[in-house]
C-alpha cells in the first residue's frame, strides 16, 4: 500500500509535465518547469501548480 502515494505522484507529474508541453512558453522555460518538476517531483509539482504556465486550450 505504500506504493500508492508513489504512483498518484508519478501520474500527477507526467500530467503536469504534459501541461507544460501544451503551452505557448518557450522551449527554454519549457525545459526548466519539465527539469524542477522531474528532478524535484512533490515540490516541483506544487511550485509548478501555483506558479508555472497552464496549458492553452484553444476551442
Amino acid at each position: 500500500m505504500e506504493y500508492i502515494f508513489g504512483i498518484i505522484i508519478f501520474v500527477l507529474d507526467i500530467w503536469a509535465i504534459a501541461q507544460v508541453i501544451n503551452t505557448n512558453e518557450s522551449t527554454g522555460t519549457k525545459i526548466l518547469w519539465i527539469a524542477l518538476i522531474a528532478i524535484l517531483p512533490v515540490i516541483g509539482l506544487i511550485i509548478w501548480y501555483f506558479a508555472g504556465p497552464k496549458a492553452n486550450y484553444s476551442a
